[in-house]
């Protein structure tokens, strides 16, 4: 793929083979929070330059240390929801910012709205005036509650307008709306569709599974199980979504495309898998299932699989075990900095 960037002074090309985007110019919306300080501190490795923009209403400006100082990094406290003026030329708007765990967007639910309407819309415009790609983050939430599994991408959903969870999976729903019609008009997007990505720097706060259950387990308290547990997930480690995301960008292809695991697991045995490497013997608990709480969640990737050349690398095991060092390494720090 050849994405074009337009200067003050000259157009250059920039050769972009599969995941390799080394001279592009890139803007990352979301950029401290978990996902995106991942995706940032790949494109600044891999030679692009970035320009990342996050309000801190739930990212961590720490969660950018690795590339805070490095001279193609610039980052702008800013919300997506306010005009976006960004200099020169542009390759890629890669937009990911809105509250993402159901703690923070049930919490927050107009900011969440905002973000994925009014954000996506002001990012839309972005890329427009700059001739650039628009890569939306969007959600396996749009499937809501499946009645279709594994899900593919042609599948339209079963989803609530009015239920507690709306909030995040109809911003999502609207975004790829927006995307879509700016497609029409001659602006270049590609829709991803992310499932259930886990790993390193999602906050201790975080009321996603994967953190909630690392949290409890390493506190020995028990484990909270939503419903009986026999609700599954696929999740993905987060250098496997990074990948997939930057793939998609070089690829040319709009999409919608489905980015997650197909390691379908219950929310039980998950439960049980941390306890394991975590060696706790906590006891679960179940706790009642939330509203709208998906049954099954699974994504077809054999589009991905065509059109990007991906699929995921990172064991359950592995991704866990992982995650689980970075978990321990922040609470050393924590407990170390209080004595």
């Amino acid at each position: 793929m050849t994405i074009v960037t337009t200067t003050a002074a000259a157009p250059r090309e920039v050769h972009v083979d599969g995941p390799d985007v080394a001279g592009a110019r890139i803007a990352v919306t979301g950029a401290a929070g978990f996902l995106g300080s991942h995706l940032c501190e790949h494109l600044v490795r891999a030679g692009a330059d970035v320009v990342g923009f996050d309000d801190l209403s739930t990212g961590h400006v720490t969660n950018l240390a690795a590339i805070a100082d490095h001279r193609a990094f610039e980052f702008r406290h800013q919300d997506v929801i306010m005009p976006c003026r960004i200099r020169g030329g542009l390759d890629a708007v890669m937009h990911l910012a809105s509250p993402a765990a159901p703690g923070d967007y049930l919490a927050r639910p107009v900011a969440t709205l905002r973000a994925g309407s009014i954000g996506t819309l002001n990012m839309a415009e972005v890329a427009q005036a700059k001739d650039a790609l628009l890569v939306l983050a969007s959600t396996s939430e749009v499937y809501g509650d499946p009645l279709e599994h594994p899900q593919r991408e042609s599948y339209l959903g079963n989803v609530s307008p009015i239920g507690p969870r709306s909030v995040y999976d109809e911003a999502k729903r609207f975004a790829e709306a927006v995307a879509a019609a700016y497609a029409r008009l001659g602006t270049r997007t590609a829709i991803a569709r992310i499932f259930n990505t886990y790993g390193p720097r999602m906050s201790s706060g975080d009321s996603r599974v994967v953190p909630t259950f690392l949290r409890q387990a390493c506190a020995g308290q028990p484990l909270t199980v939503a419903g009986d547990g026999s609700q599954t997930r696929s999740l993905c480690y987060v250098d496997d979504t990074v990948q997939a995301l930057t793939r998609l960008m070089a690829s040319g292809y709009a999409g919608p495309v489905n980015i997650g695991g197909t390691a379908e697991v219950s929310v039980l045995y998950l439960a049980e898998l941390i306890k394991h490497l975590c060696g706790s013997v906590a006891s679960i608990e179940f706790v009642a299932l939330p509203a709208d709480d998906p049954r099954r969640r699974c994504p077809d990737i054999s589009l991905a699989a065509r059109k990007l050349g991906w699929r995921p690398k990172v064991s359950l095991a592995d991704g866990l075990a992982r995650t689980l060092a970075w978990y321990r390494g922040q609470v050393d720090i924590s407990v170390g900095a209080r004595r």
